[in-house]
């Protein structure tokens, strides 16, 4: 129908359509079917004209086709390139350390890449509600409609101030040597929870002297020695608070939980080859960051 306004005869539309008059004619009376109403006028003596309503459906379909042509263009990987849009969501305390190293050097140009930062209260319903294509979380309290991959394994360390009594230590530290120091908690669910559950599978409480909402924070307040952290090893994590004071780092022993940063979608979703393309190089980018 979008070609029929250029044409006086069913027999000129149809040798340009390369297919045969009846062939058309059929297809006319099938979509007028679906419409309800004529959509031509056809007279044996004056050929065939649009009515009112056919010079409508054809400017209609005009723009349709427009539109799918240019999403063709713009989402399906055409000649080895991928095109279209990535949001992606990153877990607060992971941003730092994964955004960057991500953005970095992921060779696909013509994908248009946006990011959101948040916690996992308001990266999932951005998941679910189509805000977001990806992101980036650690595997705890997942629930069970998101699908994931991993990217690389983790699990939790102390971070103290160089002058502390622990830090001398040669030994992997154990929670009952922490138990009784000041803690500075990092406050954001599910990595709260998983620090709490870590004393209370020993029967220990630890002793929260501060609890603050950015992993930044935390390392700024141990740097001054006002206590020790607990945090998710990372592959490239500074050894200086955001001051510039010295920090370390040791080993928690067991039981420590394993986990995993992974990247996750909602479970209905096909994976678009742009997404999967960024969950790839954010792969490597961190296994090059150990």
């Amino acid at each position: 129908m979008a070609e029929l306004p250029g044409h006086t005869t069913l027999g000129s539309a149809a040798s340009e359509l390369k297919i045969s008059e009846s062939a058309l004619s059929q297809a006319i009376t099938a979509i007028e079917r679906l419409a309800g109403e004529s959509l031509c006028l056809r007279r044996k003596a004056h050929g065939i004209t649009l009515t009112a309503s056919g010079h409508h459906f054809a400017a209609m379909a005009k723009k349709i086709l427009v539109d799918a042509q240019e999403l063709s263009a713009t989402f399906p990987q055409r000649e080895g390139k991928l095109r279209g849009p990535v949001r992606f969501g990153c877990f607060a305390s992971l941003s730092p350390h994964l955004i960057p190293a991500t953005l970095e050097d992921f060779a696909h140009p013509e994908v248009q890449l946006e990011v959101r930062v948040g916690t996992h209260d308001e990266l999932m319903p951005a998941l679910r509600n189509g805000e977001l294509d990806v992101a980036f979380v650690y595997d705890l309290a997942l629930p069970a409609d998101m699908d994931k991959q991993e990217i690389y394994r983790t699990e939790m360390q102390v971070v103290l101030h160089p002058e502390h009594r622990l830090a001398s230590l040669e030994r992997p530290l154990e929670l009952a040597d922490l138990a009784a120091e000041p803690l500075i908690m990092y406050e954001s669910e599910p990595s709260t929870d998983h620090q709490l559950q870590l004393f209370a599978s020993q029967g220990l409480t630890p002793k929260i002297v501060a609890s603050v909402p950015q992993m930044i924070l935390v390392s700024a307040m141990v740097g001054r020695g006002l206590g020790y952290g607990l945090l998710m090893r990372r592959p490239n994590n500074a050894q200086v608070s955001v001051e510039g004071r010295p920090l370390a780092f040791r080993e928690l022993k067991t039981p420590n939980f394993p986990n995993a940063v992974v990247a996750i979608t909602p479970h209905s979703v096909r994976i678009p080859a742009r997404v999967q393309a960024l969950i790839e190089h954010c792969r490597c980018a961190m296994a090059e960051s150990w």
